[in-house]
């Protein structure tokens, strides 16, 4: 078999074999997921009930750090003084991504609003910020400081009074610590796993307790906030990450070989799709694929997930291939395709739209603006990308006097009691009767 099969098996996009390749796809991560979370409660209950001493002890535990209340904190004086060592092209390119992503996400804001209608009732909906949300910044195989601007620049923008960072001991380098400082994170602890989440969501001595907890992680990062909704908020529950390619017959294989790569590299469980009706730029794709990964230095990650997810569907027409593309409604969806705007009405479930050969996935996940915390494992059919809405909440407003309420309050004490709900019905009535 050659390599390139080994990369990206094609299936035509009918039967049998196509019904199993989207259950693989759809599959990936369930069962780590399932599996840890025995262990992620037990850890919980432990934090939520000896707070500090717990997260203390799985951290030294988990991590082989030593940690203590006059430790657990980075100094905000660390943090610019890692925004100051860094090369000064490196912290130009994350002070323009910082920029970039602000200036999208203000156009998000909301504002209150109010009317008064024909019986004389004032209503509306007033918005305010959370008052403070934790960000969790993952350590592990790479270093990501564009998931530190992407959590904590929309949370700024929206208002946030207290926005709050939590990273693995020891693992936060010099570009993380640095943009930490540049997106305006308030407080940065050396914490991380589920313990951190708990820490979060629950409150510490050290660490206060937060609204909502945003940010990606691993399974028992992301366990630990499914386990903690309600408790607090919570952004998404993160999958593998996807990327899903509808390219045409003349589509650039080199670009497409590139983008699937460039998903592929983050994680073995990582989905990289094609479909296209072209068999022939499917079997050209595979071959880039094979001479691209070879110089790549995660290749070792890629190519497990090409070897596992790598996909290419073949479909009778690029209608269809669009059609598919929603049926499994990616976290980045690509339209390499000639006047991708004719074909971007049709779009209905998406985590991101990149439109054209020359808008890589990689330009969202930086700076493009939008934002890189996109809904995964098909959850874009009711999610949205992380924004500034996230960070704000809504309260209604109403307001009314008697004359409002004499034309209203009958038709509600009725319902009441169609409900039978008789206090209900009493709260109204007695405001329209004459005072005595």
């Amino acid at each position: 078999m050659s390599p390139e099969r080994n990369l990206l098996v094609v299936v035509p996009a009918r039967g049998r074999a196509f019904t199993r390749r989207l259950a693989l796809l759809e599959g990936r991560g369930e069962e780590a997921m399932g599996g840890v979370e025995r262990t992620v409660r037990a850890i919980i209950a432990a934090v939520r009930r000896r707070g500090d001493a717990a997260l203390f002890a799985y951290t030294e535990r988990f991590d082989g750090v030593a940690l203590t209340a006059r430790n657990v904190e980075v100094p905000r004086a660390e943090l610019a003084a890692a925004a100051a060592a860094l090369p000064p092209p490196v912290r130009r390119a994350l002070a323009l991504a910082v920029r970039r992503v602000a200036a999208f996400h203000r156009r998000q804001r909301q504002g209150s609003w109010s009317f008064r209608d024909a019986a004389g009732a004032r209503l509306g909906q007033q918005v305010r910020p959370l008052d403070r949300v934790g960000v969790y910044v993952p350590g592990g195989t790479a270093a990501y400081p564009s998931s530190v601007i992407m959590n904590v620049v929309p949370a700024k923008v929206a208002g946030v009074g207290e926005v709050i960072g939590v990273t693995p001991p020891g693992r936060a380098d010099t570009a993380v610590l640095a943009a930490a400082h540049l997106a305006g994170i308030d407080r940065l602890f050396r914490v991380g796993g589920a313990q951190a989440v708990a820490a979060l969501a629950y409150g510490t001595r050290s660490i206060p307790r937060v609204d909502k907890v945003c940010g990606p992680g691993n399974v028992f990062v992301a366990t630990a906030k499914r386990l903690v909704f309600g408790a607090v908020d919570i952004d998404m529950i993160a999958g593998p990450s996807e990327v899903l390619i509808v390219a045409d017959g003349r589509a650039r294989p080199d670009f497409v070989a590139a983008d699937l790569l460039s998903q592929a590299e983050h994680d073995p469980l990582a989905a990289a799709i094609l479909v296209t009706p072209s068999a022939a730029l499917a079997a050209r794709v595979a071959r880039a694929l094979a001479r691209q990964l070879a110089e790549l230095p995660r290749q070792a990650i890629a190519r497990r997930a090409l070897g596992r997810y790598g996909t290419a569907f073949i479909t009778a027409t690029l209608a269809e291939a669009v059609e598919l593309a929603n049926r499994i409604a990616p976290e980045h969806l690509e339209l390499m395709v000639q006047r991708p705007e004719r074909w971007l009405g049709q779009i209905r479930h998406a985590g991101a739209i990149f439109l054209g050969a020359y808008a890589p996935e990689p330009l969202g996940d930086y700076l493009a603006g939008p934002n890189h915390v996109l809904p995964t494992g098909g959850s874009a059919r009711f999610a949205s990308p992380l924004g500034v809405y996230d960070f704000v909440k809504r309260s209604s407003v109403i307001a009314a006097g008697p004359r409002t309420l004499a034309k209203l309050g009958p038709v509600a004490a009725r319902l009441a009691r169609l409900e039978g709900l008789d206090a209900h019905a009493r709260a109204v009535e007695m405001r329209l009767q004459p005072r005595r």
